[in-house]
C-alpha cells in the first residue's frame, strides 16, 4: 500500500518506522535503552532532572531553527540526541539548569561553527568542552553504566557495535582504540603506571568505549571512508592521550575528539577547493 493510500495516524505510524530505522533513530532506541539501565546505578531521581532539562531545551532550540530553515515542522531528532549525550556525560549532580544550558550550546554550535554540507565539531563534545570553562562542570560518565556490575559492560559493547555497524565507523573506532590503549600501555612503560592506570578501569574503561561507540561515530563530523576514518581515529587517540598526559584535563577524551573534527573538516574542504579548481 502507498503512502498517499494511508490515513494520517497509519502514515505518522509509517513515519516512526522508517525513522527508527535511520542512523539517527537506531541511536535513540540504544541510548532509550541504555538510560534507564544506567539510572540503576546512579538512581533514576537523581539523573532523570538533567535529561529531561537536557533533551527538551535542546529539541526546544532546535525546532524553530529547523521551521525556519526547511520552511516546514520537523522533529529535532539531532537535537534529542545531542541532549541525550551531554546529559550522560555530565554528573548527574549538576544542576538541572548546567546540562539544558549546555545541550542549548550544542544544538547552536551546529550552526555557527558550520561547513557546506554539515556542522564542523560534535554538538555534545563541543559544548561539553566549553560549558566546563563556564560552570567548572564535571563529567562523570554515568550513561556509560560504570556504577553498574561489571556484566553491564556487554550490553554498552553490544550496542556500541550494533550502532557502530549500522553506520559503517568500524575502522575509526578500532583505530581510535587500538591507538589509545597502545599509547597509554607505553605512556605505563616509560613514565609513571599509577598515573595512567586509573584509564584501564571503571569509568574510564566505560567512558572511552561509550565515547568510541557513540561520539567518534557521529556521521557528520567524522568521515565515510574507512581510509579516512582510520587517520580519524589516531588522531583522536593521540590529542586525546597528549591532553591527558600533559593537561590532565577531565575532557580529554573530548578534545581528542574536536581536533580530529577539525582535521576532517579541513580534509573535507580541500576536497572542495581541489574540485572546484578542476572544474575550472
Amino acid at each position: 500500500m502507498t503512502d498517499a493510500a494511508l490515513s494520517p495516524p497509519l502514515l505518522r505510524v509509517r513515519s516512526l518506522q522508517r525513522f527508527f530505522k535511520t542512523p539517527k533513530g537506531l541511536l535513540v532506541l540504544v541510548l532509550a535503552l541504555l538510560i534507564p539501565l544506567a539510572a540503576a546505578g546512579s538512581g533514576g531521581a537523581v539523573v532523570a532532572p538533567g535529561v529531561i532539562a537536557a533533551a527538551l531545551v535542546a529539541m526546544a532550540v532546535d525546532a524553530p531553527i529547523l521551521r525556519w530553515r526547511d520552511d516546514t515542522w520537523v522533529f529535532p531528532s539531532g537535537a534529542l540526541l545531542t541532549g541525550l549525550l551531554v546529559a550522560m556525560v555530565l554528573s548527574p549532580h549538576e544542576p538541572w539548569y548546567i546540562a539544558a544550558v549546555t545541550a542549548a550550546v550544542g544544538v547552536v554550535s551546529k550552526y555557527v561553527a558550520r561547513g557546506r554540507s554539515a556542522n564542523v565539531f560534535n554538538p555534545a563534545a563541543l559544548a561539553l568542552v566549553a560549558t566546563f570553562y563556564v560552570f567548572d562542570t564535571g563529567q562523570s560518565w554515568w550513561g556509560a553504566l560504570p556504577e553498574l556490575p561489571i556484566v553491564a559492560i556487554a550490553a554498552l559493547f553490544a550496542t556500541g557495535v550494533f550502532i557502530t555497524d549500522r553506520v559503517k565507523k568500524m575502522p575509526a573506532v578500532l583505530a581510535f582504540l587500538g591507538t589509545y590503549y597502545l599509547l597509554i600501555t607505553a605512556a605505563a612503560f616509560l613514565g609513571d603506571p599509577a598515573r595512567v592506570a586509573e584509564l584501564y578501569r571503571e569509568p574510564d574503561l566505560h567512558a572511552a568505549l561509550f565515547f568510541a561507540f557513540f561520539m567518534v561515530t557521529d556521521p557528520p563530523t567524522s568521515p565515510p571512508k574507512p581510509r579516512d576514518q582510520l587517520t580519524f581515529g589516531v588522531i583522536t587517540a593521540v590529542v586525546s592521550v597528549a591532553v591527558f598526559e600533559l593537561i590532565g584535563a577531565a575532557y580529554f577524551l573530548l578534545a581528542g575528539l574536536l581536533v580530529a573534527n577539525g582535521w576532517e573538516a579541513w580534509r573535507r574542504h580541500c576536497i572542495r577547493r581541489a574540485r572546484e579548481a578542476s572544474r575550472t
